[in-house]
């Protein structure tokens, strides 16, 4: 099946990575410009700007619950779009906002927003495509998807230095009016009424049900959760690494967008992989992969003398975030698989729990972090070891 009206196959790619890079530039953009907003809201407790974040991916987690049922039964354009103005209106208040308090209950509204697009666009995929060909767009899509890592810090950076923090929030504006503008132009609806589930609470308890009793979706539910909370463990301390340890807090958002683009390939090439390896596969290359470098970086950082790490630390996050890059779109696929029928519960399920677990996982471990890189490097070979038992487990189900 292809796109309604006249998109191309190349432009449903591109408009599918912006919708997924939503949450990736409204997280990112953010790393370089904690600092500031806390000594201008919060100057007795700048430490308490950390919850920008939080509160975003908290609602962000909340909302994904409801995003994807909505979508079932209203449909999916309808949904998303809704989505992005409940986002920019949330920006507006946040680049307005003249205390720490409203901020964050911006960001918590805007994190709701932002979860239409980053599940319904899944559940949009699924309607279109399954199987190897679902896990192709979705890879390309994380191709694009993977770049805006890349540039984010250094918008959030240039944009602070040049119009002050508040800036970065009317770019979320703009960023919600060219999304919502060229999906409202180009794309058609991809799930037509009589494909679509009454909304009732009685429908939408028998659709989480089915998701959450499915053995085969439970577990790699459990395995993306898994890859979630090392990414999200990432996040929570490269910065405090890269200021802390190695004295490059300016230098930062180049070395991010450097490891961005160096390990972007890797979605591309699952893509290209993907309907000759196979789903499986590919994740279970890249777990391995996963185990094998963590091992090697925590021995290294247990045993090397600090003046000589930099360069290892670079590697180590590159080649992580590589692996991370075949395991996403492949582990989202064959789960969502056998839910083609609920599409939208699925996505939202999986996005849902997968994030807000995700993040009460990587909450504890940041408080191991001791300004090393030794404590990252631990967590992520703990995480990447038992997601390689749950995918052992998950065998039998395939």
């Amino acid at each position: 099946m292809t796109p309604p009206r006249t998109i191309r196959f190349g432009e449903f790619i591109a408009l599918m990575a912006l919708m997924m890079a939503t949450v990736a530039y409204s997280v990112d953009a953010m790393l370089p410009l904690l600092d500031p907003i806390g000594e201008a809201l919060s100057p007795e407790a700048t430490e308490r700007a950390q919850l920008v974040m939080t509160v975003f991916l908290l609602g962000l987690g909340m909302g994904t619950f409801v995003a994807g049922p909505l979508s079932d039964s209203f449909g999916r354009k309808r949904v998303i779009l809704s989505g992005f103005a409940l986002y920019m209106a949330a920006a507006v208040v946040a680049a307005m906002a003249p205390d720490m308090t409203t901020l964050l209950a911006a960001r918590f509204v805007q994190g709701l927003g932002a979860a239409a697009p980053r599940v319904v666009s899944q559940a949009l995929v699924r309607d279109l495509h399954s199987g190897r060909m679902m896990a192709r767009v979705i890879s390309f899509s994380m191709t694009v998807f993977t770049l805006v890592p890349a540039v984010a810090p250094l918008i959030g950076a240039g944009l602070g230095a040049l119009y002050g923090w508040r800036a970065i929030f009317w770019s979320f504006v703009v960023f919600g009016a060219i999304a919502s503008l060229w999906m409202s132009t180009r794309l058609g609806e991809t799930l037509p009424p009589e494909k679509r589930r009454k909304l009732n609470l009685g429908a939408l308890g028998r659709a989480f049900a089915e998701v959450v009793g499915h053995p085969r979706v439970r577990l790699y539910l459990l395995a993306q959760t898994l890859v979630y909370s090392t990414m999200f463990i990432w996040l929570s301390e490269v910065a405090l690494i890269f200021a802390g340890y190695f004295g490059r807090e300016d230098s930062f958002p180049r070395w991010f967008a450097l490891v961005a683009i160096l390990s972007a390939p890797s979605s591309f090439l699952n893509g290209r992989l993907v309907l000759r390896l196979g789903m499986r596969r590919l994740a279970v290359m890249a777990i391995t992969a996963q185990c094998a470098t963590a091992l090697v970086a925590v021995l290294v950082f247990a045993t090397t003398e600090p003046g000589s790490m930099f360069w290892i630390f670079m590697l180590f996050m590159m080649t992580q975030f590589f692996a991370i890059g075949f395991m996403i779109g492949n582990l989202n696929a064959l789960a969502l698989e056998p839910m083609g029928h609920i599409a939208g519960m699925a996505s939202s399920v999986m996005g849902g729990v997968s994030t807000v677990a995700a993040a009460f996982v990587a909450i504890p471990m940041s408080y191991a972090h001791d300004g090393t890189p030794l404590p990252l490097a631990i967590a992520v070979l703990f995480m990447a070891l038992l997601n390689a038992g749950v995918m052992r487990f998950a065998q039998r189900y395939d």
